[in-house]
């Protein structure tokens, strides 16, 4: 598969074909292969008490393949699940290519999760190996067969020693493109959390996102803050710009606001990922007198960036901020770029060598501005195998029309004539307010645009009379104060921008936000307290 030239988004749509190889390992056919410069920069790490580690493609290569060794010489094989539960520290990079390289499936996983949440993926996925820090052994129960930890502990093998003792060579086991790959665990908003399996086609995949969304090449610096248990850290962190060849900055330490901007003058970055909560604080402060020259690119996915922020953000650093749309389940899949026009409010287009559609509830193809449920066509190399153990669910998520398959991404959209899609909501967070369906984020998006709000979110109400009513609740900038006055003027303000229908009945301001550990706005967990207080 080549990289289209990106001369317009039309020319890749057109030119662009997937090409997905029948066997791939990533380890092998990716880190490897660029290992063979041995300059070429790979990793730089740094942590809150300013300790820093660089590491060349071929450094890599090296301890990647003394994981490999150890894991082998413990028994590990192919299709094995192995849980890495790691915070942003090289070891991460280095467990989670060491299993690809043998063709085990790594599960990553963030260190916040508890002793329960541990054990539920450890059962669940039937994994025999745990990598983590000697800070979080007493989270791992049961035995194991394998147990490795960064920095000793007690019963644990210790991962400085053991890779010490292992040789750097080692040749990576072939591997089917439909052979699983990696394991993401979905948030658990609602239930207990689905173990997201991933084929080998889709570590190969998702250099296509990085090609056209990220535009990233090897002379990039890529920095991405999401945690290493999220599917992000996959696309953004390891898979997608080791890909291209580019170098990853990895910062494991406090959030501070001004670090951010430091690390960004300091290590020339240039393309930088962040969550839209990072970037709506950021934006905040003042970056005169900084040196930003270097950062050309941002993007956020996860939760939409508002028109608004977005463009103060270029403002302020003289770099495009581009919105994206991914899941777990598929990752990026509808994106803005470039080369391209950028629609305010608009997730983007689709991903050249993908098809998106919306879905009526009878399983037509909707008009132009005409919500329905987003679906992708399938086949799709970046798809799930499907959800772990749990068959009657993955079925679940296909529609079969017409001898079209689709996979239905769970999430409200439109799409302009244009082809542009906007996103509307998850399904149950669609407000239903005398009939008209209502996205909440056509509501903060106008919130947004007001001078007091920082962050916003908006939920059903549930009302007798119109059965459920939008209602807004909203953090303030600093210097502004909750008031009628203020209630009545944010209310007047969204009407003006907005369906007057959609503006928001009720207003509350809260000092923070339910949010799931992606950043996530739990709008559901909002409409559940609101319904809960008023009986309903």
């Amino acid at each position: 598969m080549k990289r289209v030239d990106m001369t317009s988004y039309e020319f890749a749509c057109e030119n662009f074909e997937w090409q997905v190889p029948a066997q791939f390992n990533y380890g092998g056919d990716v880190v490897d292969a660029w290992a063979d410069d041995p300059e070429r920069m790979a990793l730089i790490w740094v942590n809150g008490e300013g300790r820093e580690r660089r590491f060349t493609f071929a450094e890599i290569r090296g301890l990647t393949n003394r994981f490999a060794n150890y894991l082998t010489e413990k028994g590990v094989g192919q299709g094995d699940r192995v849980l890495i539960m790691l915070p942003r520290i090289p070891e991460w990079q280095i467990a989670m290519i060491g299993c690809n390289k043998i063709g085990a499936i790594p599960i990553p996983c963030v260190t916040m999760l508890t002793e329960k949440d541990v054990c539920y993926r450890m059962e669940h996925s039937g994994a025999i190996a745990v990598v983590t820090t000697a800070a979080e052994v007493g989270k791992v129960t049961g035995i194991p067969l394998v147990r490795l930890s960064v920095g000793k502990a007690a019963g644990w093998d210790d991962f400085e020693s053991e890779m010490a003792r292992q040789s750097t060579d080692f040749a990576p086991v072939p591997v089917d493109a439909e052979d699983p790959a990696i394991m993401f665990y979905t948030s658990g908003s609602t239930g207990l959390p689905k173990g997201v399996l991933h084929a080998s086609r889709a570590l190969f995949s998702w250099r296509v996102s990085a090609w056209y969304w990220l535009s990233l090449t090897e002379d990039d610096v890529m920095w991405c803050t999401a945690d290493t248990g999220w599917s992000k850290a996959g696309t953004s962190i390891l898979y997608g710009p080791w890909s291209c060849g580019a170098t990853v900055l990895f910062y494991d330490g406090p959030f501070d606001l001004e670090t951010r901007l430091d690390f960004l003058e300091r290590y020339g970055v240039s393309v930088y990922c962040a969550a839209a909560t990072e970037i709506r604080q950021l934006v905040q402060l003042d970056t005169s007198g900084r040196d930003l020259s270097a950062l050309r690119l941002s993007v956020s996915a996860g939760e939409s960036v508002n028109p608004e922020i977005v463009r103060s953000w270029s403002a302020k650093t003289g770099a495009l901020l581009l919105d994206g749309y991914g899941q777990t389940e598929t990752l990026m899949t509808v994106l803005n770029y470039p080369q391209m026009e950028v629609k305010p409010g608009a997730m983007g287009k689709p991903l050249p060598g993908t098809e998106a559609a919306i879905l009526t509830e009878d399983g037509q193809i909707a008009g132009p501005e005409e919500p329905g449920q987003l679906a992708i066509r399938c086949p799709h190399p970046q798809l799930m195998l499907g959800y772990w153990n749990n068959p009657e669910k993955t079925e679940e998520s296909y529609l079969r029309v017409d001898g079209t398959t689709w996979f239905l991404t769970g999430d409200t959209a439109s799409m302009d004539p244009d082809g542009y899609l906007f996103f509307g909501g998850r399904d149950d967070d669609v407000i239903n307010s005398s009939g008209y369906r209502i996205g909440p984020m056509e509501v903060e998006n106008a919130l947004m645009e007001h001078e007091a709000v920082l962050e916003c979110a908006a939920a059903a109400s549930p009302d007798e009379t119109r059965g459920e009513v939008v209602k807004a609740f909203i953090i303030l900038k600093p210097g502004f104060a909750p008031s009628e006055k203020l209630t009545k003027e944010l209310q007047d303000f969204t009407k003006a921008l907005t369906a007057p229908y959609k503006y928001p009945r009720r207003i509350a301001f809260v000092d923070e936000l339910p949010k799931t550990a992606t950043g996530k706005i739990q709008r559901r967990l909002l409409k559940q307290k609101e319904f809960e207080s008023r009986g309903a």
